[in-house]
């Protein structure tokens, strides 16, 4: 990742991008203790303040933990902070849903030239395809197709016929170093083809909620094309604006 910076920011955003390079580089390894404020001050020729100002906003971007007495640590992904901030589906009452999940197939193949375009990836080059079934509450909701460039992780392995212990976003972190920082979610309303519906337990034909998610890491560059199809017959998908 490159290190200039953006012209005209003010002087915590320029401290606050050079961590967030450091980062992305993988200068501060996922877990790792960042130096003191003081130290950091003294590194980069600013106030304590300026360096306070661009921790709050990478702490913001959830890039950062604090914690009280022991420091500030690169923030690690875990199954259930995945969840919790990138999973929009909740009950009926909008309570929050934690699936499982169970991987029915894995395969390569080459990227489609919609696909390249979503990935910024040349079309034909290959892809991770991995096809998995969400439950909800014990029962079949979401059936999933993720999509990874294999340039990007090589070595991507997830045995199929099984469950999975750890989400998507652990393994890229833990595994590769790549860090998910955002997602652009676009909906759609479609209908279940028939090996969707059998996995479902619905009729061919019958309304789906298509959620296609492209989850970029901290350098934005698109790592994963997600496409799920979800039955709302039990839950529905819930977003935040502010």
């Amino acid at each position: 990742m490159s290190d200039a910076l953006p012209a005209f920011q003010p002087l915590y955003a320029q401290v606050q991008h050079k961590l967030r390079a450091r980062i992305a580089d993988g200068g501060w390894k996922p877990g790792a203790l960042l130096p003191s404020e003081f130290r950091l001050a003294d590194e980069y020729r600013v106030s304590q303040g300026t360096v306070r100002k661009a921790l709050l906003a990478l702490e913001a971007e959830r890039l950062i933990v604090r914690r009280q007495g022991s420091g500030t640590y690169v923030a690690r992904h875990t199954s259930e902070a995945a969840l919790f901030h990138f999973f929009r589906m909740v009950g009926p009452d909008d309570a929050r849903l934690a699936p499982t999940s169970h991987v029915l197939r894995t395969a390569t193949e080459p990227a489609s030239a919609m696909v390249a375009r979503l990935l910024g990836t040349p079309p034909g080059d290959a892809l991770h395809a991995i096809t998995r079934l969400r439950s909800l509450a014990g029962r079949p909701a979401i059936f999933e197709r993720i999509l990874v460039p294999v340039a990007l992780m090589p070595d991507l392995a997830v045995p199929p016929g099984g469950p999975m212990a750890e989400e998507m976003y652990v393994i890229y972190q833990a595994r590769f170093g790549i860090t998910i920082a955002r997602a652009s979610e676009r909906l759609a309303a479609v209908a279940a083809a028939a090996e969707e519906a059998g996995h479902l337990g619905l009729d061919a034909g019958a309304p789906l909620l298509e959620i296609s998610r492209i989850a970029t890491d901290l350098t934005g560059r698109a790592v994963e094309l997600r496409i799920s199809r979800c039955d709302t017959s039990r839950a529905r998908y819930a977003a935040e604006v502010s």
